[in-house]
């Protein structure tokens, strides 16, 4: 089953990323939608925490410093 022509190329999302950091835009992340919209989201990036830290990586991170 072929599919159809693509909507979008990675050259229009580098486009729109590029206009948005110009602009001075903090990219908080980039949403594609299947119709070919772009949404860019302005913000901070938000910090995700790892589930599976280790317990010594802060203290040997202390121990350097």
């Amino acid at each position: 089953m072929a599919r159809g022509p693509c909507k979008l190329k990675k050259a229009d999302i580098t486009r729109a990323i590029n206009a948005a950091r110009k602009s001075g835009l903090e990219i908080a992340r980039v949403e594609i939608d299947i119709s070919g919209r772009i949404v860019i989201v302005a913000g901070k990036p938000v910090e995700i925490e790892n589930e599976n830290k280790n317990p010594w990586d802060e203290v040997l991170t202390n121990a350097t410093n």
